[in-house]
């Protein structure tokens, strides 16, 4: 047995609860027919014609149900008598590749074959502009060269900068459609300044293409459309602040707070940005945004989405992983994000363990003063699908008389199989 193991070995682990935390189920019933609705809309109608070519962007979350809203999209463009296409809009996401995007768009079900239009999918840009600070705008050349241009995309709160806009329909301008070099420039001067720099990039942006419209949705905290929100150019500046606190209203918390540890079965560019919401986590990335005091104390993910692709953007927020998540790492689709974002420390490595078991066990054994009969540990999914958590015992006084927690079972061991894994 190696030292490492016959130290971890030793440590104790909590028994485990599982529960149920409620939120804001309020949801659409009929999304195709809401994204017509919403299209239909006389300010956004009237720009489009019959033979336009119109560019729809399309990004690399993982929005339910997006590939149902961008059908709905498309065919209600068709049925006005215009040809649409299908650009990614996704910066460097897919290792900064044309076929690396077409692909993350396939794992959403986003295909030409299942679109019925093209999909024109390439890294190379042009520049529409310069912003008030000198800095020069670009976008996708297919999006530029196309009649018109709309964009979908989700409101959230970013896990890196706070703002007027946040992730939504400006950020997918500016950093979407802007590709690796367009969202390189973008974040050139870093975090700090990104808020003011999305906007005006975006307001470039605005300024010099054929923008028709965005598509905006808010979800609520079960990853579920809640609302669809049809906006010109002109009222995705005015309107999208007041959406994006709709928004933030509804992102999913994890209840229980001061944790000692916060195990994440799965981390990925589907489930955020930066693999972990850190908005959910609490653990932040970026230097300079205040660190949360209610976050954990150590944050342990386990594994990496297939839907990733090999980009692990984010895994520096972690304290402890597995060898399995560290070995599904592929370098070239992550540091192409990391270089673009200029987040070094984004992609640093945590302490590497065989066994998902350990990695846990590790993380306990490096919080200062753990009473291991009273340790305050979660275990979640992923950071975007969180209605069902687990909890360790020693958190049921405080959870158990709360309306917003349901409490699903009695507590019970860890499950790991022979090889120390969950899963």
């Amino acid at each position: 047995m190696s030292v490492v193991n016959s130290i971890l070995d030793q440590i104790q682990l909590p028994r485990m609860v599982r529960v149920r935390q409620k939120f804001d189920e309020t949801m659409l019933d009929d999304i195709p027919g809401e994204v017509v609705r919403q299209l239909s809309r006389t300010e956004i109608a009237s720009q489009i014609r019959p033979g336009m070519t119109i560019a729809v962007g399309v990004g690399s979350r993982g929005i339910h149900q997006i590939d149902v809203i961008v059908r709905a999209a498309l065919n209600y463009l068709k049925a006005c008598g215009a040809e649409p296409f299908i650009v990614p809009a996704m910066g460097s996401h897919g290792g900064a590749t044309a076929e690396g995007q077409r692909e993350v768009l396939a794992n959403y079900g986003i295909t030409e074959v299942s679109m019925e239009v093209p999909i024109k999918s390439s890294m190379e840009v042009v520049p529409v502009g310069v912003n008030e600070d000198g800095f020069t705008v670009y976008i996708d050349k297919n999006a530029y060269e196309a009649d018109g241009i709309i964009v979908i995309n989700r409101f959230k709160p970013h896990p890196a900068f706070r703002g007027r806009y946040e992730c939504g329909l400006m950020k997918m301008l500016t950093i979407g459609l802007g590709k690796q070099q367009g969202a390189q420039v973008c974040h050139t001067e870093g975090f700090p300044k990104m808020a003011r720099n999305v906007e005006m990039f975006a307001r470039c942006i605005i300024k010099n293409t054929n923008l028709i419209a965005g598509l905006g949705i808010i979800e609520n905290a079960y990853d579920r459309t809640m609302e669809l929100h049809g906006l010109t150019s002109e009222e995705i500046l005015d309107q999208e602040p007041a959406l994006l606190l709709k928004a933030k209203k509804n992102i999913p918390t994890v209840i229980p707070t001061r944790l000692d540890v916060l195990v994440v079965d799965q981390m990925g560019k589907n489930f955020g940005g930066d693999g972990m919401d850190a908005n959910v986590t609490r653990r932040f990335l970026v230097p300079g945004m205040e660190p949360d005091p209610e976050g954990p104390a150590c944050v342990v993910p386990l594994s990496l989405s297939a839907e990733s692709h090999g980009n692990a953007m984010g895994i520096g927020a972690a304290d402890t992983t597995t060898r399995r998540l560290f070995e599904a790492m592929d370098f070239e689709a992550t540091y192409p994000n990391a270089l673009t974002a200029a987040l070094a420390g984004s992609v640093r490595i945590p302490m590497v363990l065989d066994s998902d078991k350990h990695a846990i066990q590790a993380a306990v054994r490096s919080v200062w003063g753990a009473d291991p009969a009273r340790l305050r540990i979660v275990r979640i999914p992923n950071t975007l699908h969180i209605e069902q958590i687990e909890v360790s015992e020693a958190l049921l006084p405080e959870l158990r008389d709360r309306d917003d927690i349901e409490i699903l079972s009695e507590p019970y061991a860890w499950d790991f199989d022979a090889s120390g894994n969950l899963f």
